[in-house]
């Protein structure tokens, strides 16, 4: 058993060079340590159905050096702090709640205070007045269109939880400089062939314009194709359209209709009769996206649900179209090969778990790092940790469709339908008829999304909890009262103390001596 000093990673993107970048730093790369080589056609593109962030990435692009206005200026990236649901619990124009709000705060819970949930749940809260609307500020900021932060706040810091929307080629390019930067070795060729061992692990990577590569540990980044952990290593797909039916998208960038247009800092999720329609603004423009079933509409009828919503800005604009292998690979490391990204699964990108798992694989492959050579106590782990990560994002997303009250459509009433929820979210559901979810129903390092995710989700789509007996433990509604009281004025004080949204992008970029492509355009 050889210590690993070469890894080869195949294929770039979002997924190979942030693993990449993230490892460089991990292992010492610059330094003399572990040699880091990634290989990627140049005839490849980006494969990016979405291109938001889950707060998370704050701390990944920190811990590989990259700061934050850099970012925002190099990507056009903008501020997200959660997601709008429009129409997923009634259609459009139904009589009720239009939306509801997932932010990324945690609810308040100052000390000494009460936990509002319960109280929410009785109605001290006031009548009509949504959880998430409640329970934290966010929501008046975000539909102010202000910033969750200020320009003199630090980096990746600021009064608010936040994560980023971005555009995905302009992200893979700084990821590749700055990968480069950290002494990792790019290589511009094709992958023409994979040779394994007697033992089934791979011996050589052949490629069309560099010849073999070698190395001691393989990283997949080859996206849907899966070349080495899947055409070579033969690791078998788990789909799951069964459960989640969403497999075809059609996408569309579109301009703003002037340079200093509001941008919306959330990410806009619209129900469809036959899935959902994305909206994000970044810097300069708009992206914008259809995701459905194929199973339900076809991809003509598709597009012009996606036309309606876009309406004449997109007259001149064709859709990228692309087709979306939703489930996952439950052993992602078999012997000395690891797929990280598209290649190792896929889910659908509604809470923007697919760069969360990205940087899930690769801070794993950094901490538990077989320097060694004895890969396989390391794989066992990652595989058990990363098919608990799986399993639990696939309830989360489940669940925006399980508990709508949509009946208008084939699409909604299969996915309301029990027979096609798995059996841990029906066991979750059953659970939080009687109790509202708490901490001791999750397990914090397996977990992509915190409790309070799940309760601004479940209670956005209007689920009912009957606290019954329980309500006389409840002992202190005059504090809860007082507690939402203060966070309506709290509200009130961000929206003077945070700036509009486009505003703060632009001090921050001119703080750094920078200026956004919006302003380079005006």
């Amino acid at each position: 058993m050889n210590p690993i000093q070469d890894v080869l990673i195949v294929g770039g993107g979002t997924a190979g060079w942030l693993t990449a970048a993230f490892l460089a730093k991990q292992l010492g790369t610059a330094r003399g340590g572990v040699r880091i080589t990634l290989v990627e056609s140049s005839d490849i593109g980006i494969i990016g159905v979405g291109e938001g962030t889950f707060p998370s990435i704050r701390g990944t692009l920190s811990a590989i050096g990259i700061g934050e206005a850099r970012f925002l200026e190099a990507c056009s990236a903008t501020f997200k702090q959660g997601i709008r649901f429009d129409h997923w619990v009634r259609p459009e124009g139904t009589p009720g709640h239009d939306h509801y709000f997932h932010p990324f705060s945690q609810p308040s819970q100052r000390p000494g205070a009460p936990e509002l949930l319960p109280y929410w749940l009785r109605g001290e809260a006031g009548a009509g007045r949504a959880f998430a609307d409640a329970v934290t500020l966010q929501k008046a900021v975000v539909d102010a269109r202000h910033g969750p932060k200020r320009a003199v706040d630090g980096d990746f810091v600021g009064p608010l939880n936040y994560a980023y929307h971005f555009d995905a080629g302009r992200f893979a390019a700084l990821l590749a400089e700055h990968g480069q930067s950290l002494g990792v070795k790019r290589v511009l060729a094709t992958v023409d062939r994979v040779d394994l061992d007697e033992r089934g692990a791979i011996a050589t990577v052949h490629t069309r314009e560099a010849g073999a590569l070698t190395a001691d540990l393989y990283i997949d980044c080859s996206g849907f194709r899966a070349r080495l952990i899947g055409e070579a290593m033969g690791s078998p797909f788990k789909p799951l359209n069964d459960v989640l039916f969403v497999d075809r998208a059609l996408a569309m960038q579109v301009p703003y209709g002037r340079p200093d247009a509001p941008i919306a800092s959330c990410t806009i999720a619209s129900a469809r009769q036959h899935g959902w329609i994305w909206d994000i603004g970044l810097q300069e423009r708009r992206g914008i996206g259809h995701v459905y079933s194929s199973r339900h509409c076809d991809d003509d009828d598709a597009e012009r649900v996606l036309r309606r919503y876009v309406g004449p800005a997109g007259d001149a604009l064709t859709p990228r179209k692309l087709t979306l292998n939703v489930g996952y690979r439950e052993t992602q490391w078999t012997h000395n090969c690891v797929a990280v990204g598209l290649s190792g699964g896929f889910l659908e990108p509604l809470e923007s778990s697919g760069i969360g798992l990205i940087e899930t694989a690769a801070y794993l492959i950094g901490q538990l790092f077989p320097f060694n050579g004895d890969m396989g106590p390391a794989a066992r782990h990652f595989n058990a940790f990363m098919r608990e990560r799986y399993v639990r994002i696939v309830d989360f997303i489940k669940m925006h469709y399980a508990l709508t009250q949509r009946r208008d459509s084939a699409f909604w009433r299969d996915n309301a339908d029990p027979s096609s929820w798995t059996g841990t979210l029906t066991d979750k559901l059953a659970m939080w008829r009687a109790r509202p979810p708490q901490r001791l129903d999750f397990i914090t390092d397996v977990e992509m999304y915190l409790p309070a995710s799940w309760q601004y989700v479940l209670y956005g789509m209007e689920f009912k909890t009957d606290l019954g007996a329980a309500t006389a433990a409840l002992t202190r509604a005059d504090e809860a009262r007082r507690e939402f009281q203060a966070i309506a004025q709290l509200g009130a004080h961000a929206l003077r103390d945070l700036p509009p949204h486009r505003a703060l992008i632009e001090q921050m970029l001119a703080r750094a001596g920078m200026k956004s492509a919006a302003t380079q355009a005006a």
